[in-house]
């Protein structure tokens, strides 16, 4: 761990991984959905289950999803904001398992344009986070790096094109992760990048037979903070 790890971030309170990485998982999570969240489903597990209503765990997740940062004086209030936004908030608990992280949540998500997505992640400590699934298929990624997700079939010449395409745009790949539901079957490439990918290249994939659904995360929007 380095300093600002152990010091967290600017964040409201009470707890880095219970309210600042809650919120943040709610932000990236709108951020990858790609526009308003209008109806949320929100499942707790584990140590996020037990005790992440009294650290406000509930409110920053929803303060999250309606894009606000974990230093929003707001987040306090999170339930009346969504109430002032139209989106409707079911919560739950779920049991994710003995390999989950104790602070999980799984988070099924429909915007006010029809897109849907369906979430696993974790507060990690410190206000870091990882997306541990998207749409029932494993991945690992932070959000701290442009990340390119693509839904494919699996079959030859996918992640080659995928690939492909970042080369012709000079866009230099940090990590590449692969996963597939079953061989011939429903497959997800998880690329990390140094630069961000632009609209015409993410078009350009959109494009490719074989490509399911592509989902793009951006840095741009930089939150959490460590002062």
């Amino acid at each position: 761990m380095n300093i600002f790890e152990i010091i967290g971030p600017v964040m409201v309170g009470p707890s880095s991984s219970h309210t600042a990485g809650a919120a943040r998982i709610g932000l990236v999570s709108r951020r990858l959905l790609g526009e308003k969240v209008v109806d949320a489903v929100i499942l707790l597990h584990g140590s996020f289950a037990a005790t992440g209503v009294g650290h406000g765990t509930d409110r920053a997740l929803i303060a999250g999803l309606l894009g606000m940062a974990c230093d929003d004086a707001r987040i306090p209030d999170a339930f009346e904001e969504a109430r002032k936004a139209g989106m409707k908030v079911t919560l739950g608990t779920v049991d994710l398992g003995e390999e989950a992280h104790p602070n999980s949540v799984r988070l099924f998500l429909k915007g006010e344009h029809g897109k849907k997505l369906e979430i696993v992640a974790a507060s990690i400590g410190g206000g870091q986070i990882q997306i541990r699934e998207i749409d029932g298929l494993k991945t690992v990624f932070s959000g701290d790096y442009p990340t390119l997700i693509v839904e494919n079939d699996d079959r030859p010449g996918e992640v080659s094109a995928i690939t492909g395409m970042l080369y012709e745009h000079h866009i230099n790949i940090a990590t590449v992760q692969l996963d597939r539901d079953s061989r011939g079957g429903h497959a997800v490439t998880v690329i990390e990048c140094d630069q961000e990918v632009p609209s015409a290249a993410l078009e350009q994939l959109r494009n490719h037979p074989g490509i399911l659904k592509i989902t793009y995360l951006p840095v741009k929007e930089e939150t959490c903070t460590v002062h």
